[in-house]
């Protein structure tokens, strides 16, 4: 039985990887569809890391980045989030509203519905490839989105889900986009109960 993401084999770990990397696959179409440019993706790497590490590998605690948080229902409980960097607001505001060398720190309301939007295609293909692939229902809620230092943007996840521990699943990928390198990681953190749920779904978990 898994208890802790620690119980996570490396079977399991690899498992998680070709799940993300179906999931960032579709997303990275639904952004190709919605921009009108070409998308690549970067083959994922998971891994499990504590809040502290996570801040320290997106660059520390004062970092300026863009966060979308949707919360998971159904088969799948916990939460996702994307955590976003300058070039991909950039390319999305170039694309939809004509602006240039947008900072995050910067946005207006147009800006931040435009982005959160895309967020919500992000986030609803990613969950959907997933879905389609394990046979669960897995429901999301409507983005929030805040742009903020890593290190508060890191501790709505350590308040709402210190019951399920100190770690979450790391996965580091991005896309490029006509050539422009997109830095995107996104933090899955599924209940104790949905992560063996999901295990056992992709046939790398047993009883006990």
């Amino acid at each position: 039985m898994i208890r802790t993401y620690d119980d996570l084999t490396p079977t399991a770990i690899d498992c998680l990887k070709e799940v993300g990397n179906i999931g960032s696959g579709s997303a990275a179409s639904a952004l190709s569809e919605m921009l009108g440019k070409s998308v690549s993706m970067r083959v994922p790497d998971v891994r499990v890391m504590n809040y502290s590490n996570v801040i320290d590998e997106m660059g520390g605690p004062e970092k300026v980045i863009t966060g979308i948080l949707v919360h998971l229902d159904g088969d799948i409980q916990g939460m996702i989030m994307f955590l976003l960097e300058d070039n991909f607001a950039k390319i999305v505001l170039s694309t939809f509203l004509g602006k240039q060398n947008v900072r995050v720190v910067d946005l207006d309301q147009d800006d931040f519905s435009t982005i959160k939007e895309m967020g919500n295609i992000m986030a609803g293909s990613y969950l959907r490839a997933i879905g389609q692939l394990t046979g669960l229902t897995i429901d999301m809620s409507v983005p929030a989105m805040t742009v903020d230092m890593m290190g508060a943007i890191m501790s709505v996840p350590i308040v709402m889900y210190s019951e399920i521990g100190d770690k979450v699943l790391f996965i580091n990928d991005g896309f490029v986009i006509d050539g422009v390198d997109i830095k995107s990681n996104i933090i899955l953190i599924p209940d104790m109960k949905s992560l063996y749920i999901l295990m056992k779904k992709l046939g790398v978990a047993e009883d006990g």
